[in-house]
């Protein structure tokens, strides 16, 4: 089985659900390695001082930013620290919208989340929820150095976290120049409008993903294996050990009191508010919230808001 990327908390409200963050694709791409065709010794990529030529050890290089053609400002590695959230670990979830508001060039890359030992309970009713209000959790969660944007959507038995794409990285159909007249001014007419619906109606049929297999991939790993045999190359693949950590954390905890109170204490907070109200209204609710095993850890007192 797969290692967790992280073990941590999903949070809405005052209700707090241990789970861990599984990688929810599998890549499958082919990787290459460069050869020098003279003698077939692999070719390596060395870090290059431009001025002198010399290779220059990773302990003497820095990251900056070119800010115009030429110019650079250096980053210490406490810029970049300090501009990640502190929320690690944590999949906090801020609104929920309808699945269908948000559309596909949005979505980047799953995960599945999986409850911790004994936090079925809680990883249940969420999801459960989310399937019959037809909802989605919007949610910002920190992997390794960034903070991301983030929809938390179930799929069967599990609750799926896609991340987002920010606004600011989408290039809109509106930026170009497209045909958004009438069809009548592109000339179609009704009979061909009928025929193409025929058309794809015949060719119509329910979404099974197992039907499509990646050909290129498929006919490239033969003819490896191919190239393999004439040369009468033979190579081994160390499978590592993967066994993941059990998460101790219980789930004794009332639900029906923490559901009442995140309801009372309004902590579903609407995006039209500021980040300021927000982070109050969150720290008045952690205080009235019961001290009880799984309650609400305190969520960071500011968030920058979505490009």
């Amino acid at each position: 089985m797969a290692r967790p990327i992280w073990t941590g908390t999903l949070s809405f409200g005052l209700l707090n659900v241990p789970i861990r963050l599984m990688s929810g694709e599998r890549r499958n791409d082919l990787h290459f390695r460069m050869l020098d065709q003279r003698s077939n010794t692999p070719v390596r990529y060395e870090r290059v001082n431009a001025d002198t030529g010399e290779e220059v050890p990773w302990k003497d290089i820095v990251k900056a930013f070119e800010y115009q053609k030429g110019s650079y400002v250096v980053l210490e590695e406490e810029d970049i620290k300090n501009a990640a959230s502190d929320a690690h670990e944590t999949v906090e979830i801020d609104t929920f919208v309808d699945a269908g508001e948000i559309a596909p060039a949005y979505f980047e890359k799953p995960y599945v989340l999986l409850p911790a030992k004994k936090a079925e309970k809680g990883y249940v009713l969420l999801r459960e929820t989310l399937k019959k209000t037809g909802k989605v959790g919007i949610a910002r969660v920190v992997i390794r150095t960034r903070e991301y944007l983030a929809a938390v959507m179930p799929q069967g038995d599990a609750l799926v976290l896609n991340l987002l794409r920010y606004q600011s990285e989408i290039v809109h159909a509106e930026d170009f120049d497209l045909p958004g007249k009438s069809t009548s001014e592109y000339r179609i007419s009704p009979r061909e409008m009928d025929m193409a619906k025929d058309l794809i109606a015949s060719m119509s049929s329910k979404w099974k993903p197992g039907d499509y297999r990646d050909d290129f991939r498929d006919k490239l790993r033969k003819a490896i294996e191919k190239r393999l045999k004439s040369k009468g190359v033979t190579t081994t693949i160390d499978d590592e050990d993967d066994h993941a950590p059990e998460n101790a954390t219980t789930n004794v905890v009332d639900f029906m009191a923490l559901l009442k109170k995140s309801l009372g204490a309004k902590t579903r907070t609407p995006a039209k508010k500021t980040i300021t109200k927000k982070a109050a209204t969150k720290k008045v609710a952690a205080k009235k919230s019961p001290a009880k095993a799984g309650a609400s850890r305190k969520s960071p007192a500011t968030r920058r808001k979505a490009g």
